[in-house]
C-alpha cells in the first residue's frame, strides 16, 4: 500500500549488485508513476526517467528548459512507488560545478538510485539530434568530479554521458568518444553513456576500453539501430535503456483514440484495447487500501 516498502538506500545497493552481475540490466523509461508500477510488475530490472520524457509531459521540447526542481519532483515520485532502483536524466546537472553538486544531494534526496550527467554545451539537444556541441575536456571533468565530491551516499551511482561521438563524423568521432569516456571515468563516473553509437562495434569499442559499466541507449527514431539486449550485452553494455517507448505508445494510443471519438462520436470500439478497471484496481493495490479501512480505520475492538 503507498509507496515502495524498500529504502533509498537499500535499492541504491541493489543497483550496485545488479551492475557487477553478468546480466544486462533492462530499464524502460517511464512517464508517470503509474507507469513505473507496470514497469516493476512486468520484471524488468530498473526504472529510467528521461529529461525527454518530461519535457514533453511539460509540453516543452527537450533543449534543456526544465528545472532541477521539475525533474526532482517528477524523479521522486516514480521512486518512491516502485522497489526497482530508479536512473534519472539529470542533463548537463542545472549549471555550473557547484550547482552539479548540489544537483546530486537534491536527486539522493528524492530517492533516486542513480543519475547521469552530460557533456554538452546548454542549450542542450537531443542526443540524436544533429548540431550537437559539447563542452571542452577540462569541463566534462570537471561536471563529474563535482558531483563525486558532492555524493553523500556512497551508493548513489554517478554516470557520465558524453555526446562527443556526434560532433565528427566516422572514426574520429569513435575516437574522441573512446578517449572522453576514459577521462571520464578517470573522473570518478561509476558509469559511462556513450549517446548515439552507431552500432554494435562502437558499443564494443567504448565498452573495451573502460573498467566500469556501459549504457546502451536504444531510443526510437535515433542515430542507433534497435538492438535486442542480448546483442548490446555481448558487445559489452550492462544497462539498456528504452527512454522514451512507453510515452509514444501511449500518445500514439490518445491519439488514435481522439480520432475515434470524433469520427463516431463514441469511444465504444476502443474499450477492447483499453487497460481495464479491474487491471488498475490490480496495479494500485486497492486491495490493500480495502484493508486498511476495514482493519485499521473503522477497526473496533
Amino acid at each position: 500500500m503507498l509507496y515502495s516498502h524498500l529504502t533509498a538506500a537499500a535499492k541504491r545497493r541493489a543497483f550496485r549488485e545488479a551492475l557487477a552481475g553478468p546480466d544486462i540490466l533492462r530499464l524502460p523509461g517511464a512517464f508517470n508513476p503509474l507507469s513505473a508500477k507496470l514497469i516493476q510488475d512486468k520484471g524488468f530490472d530498473g526504472v529510467y526517467v528521461s529529461g525527454a520524457v518530461l519535457s514533453a509531459d511539460l509540453g516543452l521540447p527537450d533543449i534543456g528548459l526544465t528545472t532541477l526542481t521539475e525533474v526532482a519532483g517528477r524523479a521522486g515520485q516514480i521512486a518512491r512507488v516502485t522497489d526497482l532502483p530508479v536512473l534519472a536524466d539529470a542533463d548537463t546537472g542545472f549549471g555550473e560545478p557547484m550547482n552539479v553538486a548540489r544537483t546530486v544531494q537534491t536527486m539522493e534526496d528524492a530517492g533516486v538510485a542513480g543519475i547521469h550527467i552530460e557533456d554538452q554545451v546548454n542549450p542542450k539537444r537531443c542526443g540524436h539530434l544533429d548540431g550537437k556541441e559539447v563542452v571542452g575536456l577540462g569541463d566534462a571533468v570537471r561536471r563529474i568530479r563535482a558531483a563525486v565530491d558532492g555524493r553523500r551516499d556512497p551508493d548513489f551511482l554517478i554516470m557520465a554521458r558524453t555526446d562527443v561521438r556526434g560532433t565528427e563524423p566516422g572514426e574520429r568521432g569513435l575516437r574522441l568518444a573512446v578517449d572522453r569516456a576514459k577521462a571520464l571515468a578517470g573522473a570518478g563516473a561509476d558509469a559511462i553513456f556513450p549517446e548515439a553509437m552507431k552500432d554494435l562495434a562502437e558499443f564494443e569499442a567504448v565498452a573495451s576500453a573502460l573498467d566500469v559499466p556501459v549504457l546502451a541507449n536504444m531510443t526510437e527514431f535515433g542515430k542507433s539501430e534497435l538492438f535486442t539486449a542480448k546483442q548490446l550485452h555481448d558487445a559489452g553494455a550492462q544497462l539498456v535503456i528504452y527512454p522514451v517507448t512507453l510515452l509514444r505508445i501511449a500518445m500514439g494510443a490518445a491519439e488514435r483514440a481522439l480520432d475515434e471519438i470524433s469520427a463516431s462520436g463514441t469511444q465504444d470500439a476502443l474499450v477492447p484495447q483499453m487497460q481495464t478497471r479491474a487491471r488498475l484496481y490490480e496495479l494500485t493495490d486497492y486491495a490493500a487500501y480495502n484493508h486498511f479501512d476495514r482493519d485499521v480505520f473503522t477497526y473496533k475492538p
